[in-house]
């Protein structure tokens, strides 16, 4: 029997190993998200303005990116039990460095940590659902997912009660908040013991099959589908409630709430639309559901305070992206889903880090021009204005691109 079958074939390894998955994207999406509620009162105290912020997320990103690039390697060869274990217990540490950061340097060093940590727990994540998801593969890469949503959507009002909760006299504040968050990731590392995860022997055509994926132009469009679909997904959880905030003027649980309404559209899409990209095919999924994506979005800008559900809403399009792609890189690359996902991984990992860096650079340009022009006011809500636009339309090219990359396949009768 073959090493993954071998694996797979136990009932209760597969059980651990499916906890593994589900319960790390569960603690994943605590990690990620937190920060929507968290940024305002780290600009606060750090005194940072817009461009701070996009510069900070974008070298954070780095952190993302770096993990990206050696997590496939490190799986090889340490194994992908091990991999996920040194991702969990990063995870946990970063969360102490952060309490105990006093400067804006040892913070942005303590985040840029955590950061390693998150990509390193995504990547092997991708890998090990790559592994074990051999049937229904885009309902069950959605489901997966569908637990990160789940714990998107406590996390941003988790993350506003944690820190105005009281300690010692003052309030748990967002440096505590991070402690026990980040806590959370030594659950998943209880069935990750109790697993034996399936092993691979890698072969002597490893390196010609990079080469051969690197030279796949259906591979870089992939790449570019995922890059741009990340950028929205991310962004909107990174600058929601910043915008709410200060071009609405609401109040942080009213931003942090909406937040997490996004979130809720966000994982009960990937909960019900799994099953359906299995049956219209995944690339056709992408074209429709990061139109609708990028159309709310950009909807819900002209339309004001009156139109702020449809970002929320935004969030049911957006969803499916992800899970969908790795779907698409466990079928198509199926010999070689590690390479695959991580060569893809990383390089949506750089177009993160410019995202993060013109969602940041694009509100503090129009901010700027426009104060000049009218009042400080005024000027701040047309420039967070035009960086939501941004990230509304990073979903729209993600529409074009996938609709472009479905006409490609179909012509070639190769489509998934």
């Amino acid at each position: 029997m073959e090493p993954v079958q071998a694996a797979l074939s136990n009932k209760k390894n597969y059980l651990y190993l499916l906890l593994v998955v589900f319960v790390g994207f569960l603690v994943f999406g605590f990690s990620e998200n937190i920060k929507g509620p968290a940024i305002p009162k780290i600009q606060q105290d750090f005194k940072l303005d817009e461009f701070q912020i996009g510069t900070l997320l974008s070298f954070n990103s780095l952190g993302y990116l770096l993990a990206c690039s050696f997590t496939g390697i490190l799986s090889r060869k340490l194994g992908l039990k091990l991999t996920c274990l040194l991702a969990f217990g990063s995870m946990v540490l970063s969360g102490v460095l952060i309490a105990y950061s006093s400067h804006f340097l040892s913070f942005s060093a303590s985040y840029f940590f955590m950061y390693i940590g998150n990509g390193m727990l995504e990547i092997a994540l991708a890998i090990l659902g790559a592994k074990i998801f051999i049937k229904n593969t885009g309902m069950m890469m959605n489901l997966s997912h569908f637990f990160y949503g789940l714990s998107s959507i406590a996390a941003p009002i988790l993350a506003s009660v944690l820190m105005g909760a009281p300690w010692q006299g003052d309030v748990l504040g967002w440096r505590g908040m991070y402690v026990f968050m980040l806590a959370l990731s030594l659950l998943p590392m209880i069935p990750s013991l109790l697993a034996r995860f399936p092993v691979e022997e890698t072969d002597s055509h490893e390196q010609a099959s990079l080469r051969t994926f690197v030279r796949d132009p259906i591979a870089w469009l992939i790449v570019v589908i995922l890059s741009f679909g990340v950028i929205s997904e991310l962004s909107i959880g990174s600058w929601l409630v910043n915008f709410l905030e200060k071009a609405y003027q609401w109040d942080l649980p009213k931003a942090s709430g909406m937040l997490s309404l996004f979130f809720l559209c966000f994982t009960f899409a990937r909960l019900v639309l799994g099953s359906l990209t299995d049956k219209i095919g995944f690339i056709l999924s992408l074209v429709w559901f990061s139109a609708f994506s990028g159309l709310c979005s950009l909807v819900a800008i002209a339309a004001g305070p009156s139109g702020a559900f449809l970002f929320a809403l935004a969030g049911v399009g957006i969803a499916p992206i992800y899970p969908t792609v790795m779907a698409v890189l466990a079928k198509r690359y199926r010999k070689n889903s590690d390479m695959a996902i991580t060569f893809t991984v990383t390089m949506m990992g750089i177009a993160s880090v410019v995202g993060n860096f013109l969602v940041g650079a694009i509100t503090d340009g129009f901010r700027t021009y426009f104060t000049s022009v009218y009042s400080g006011e005024t000027g701040l809500v047309i420039g967070l204005q035009a960086g939501y636009v941004f990230i509304g339309s990073c979903a729209l090219f993600c529409s074009i691109v996938s609709f472009y990359l479905y006409r490609r396949l179909k012509r070639q009768d190769d489509l998934l």
